[in-house]
């Protein structure tokens, strides 16, 4: 099975996420952190340049929304079934 995502990004021409280019997106957000100048070029660039920084930004819009939607209870939150997950 693969482990992709894809992003709601509407028109976006390379709307899937793999696994790894998701890991490299969050890592590279935690170190380019919010203030940085062209932050979503560095994304882009930390991450081998596969999305663009248009792409990196609208991703990043995406998933602060859900976590707003999450966060103001108006989408209850992921079930995951993490028994064993840390054992």
């Amino acid at each position: 099975m693969s482990s992709v995502s894809r992003s709601s990004s509407r028109g976006s021409v390379n709307a899937e996420w793999s696994s790894r280019e998701n890991k490299l997106f969050e890592e590279a957000l935690a170190y380019y952190g919010e203030g940085t100048p062209d932050r979503w070029l560095k994304v882009s660039r930390a991450m081998g340049g596969t999305k663009t920084a248009d792409e990196v930004r609208r991703h990043y819009e995406i998933l602060d929304n859900d976590v707003k939607l999450i966060e103001s209870g108006r989408v209850p939150y992921p079930n995951y079934n993490t028994q064993g997950a840390w054992n």
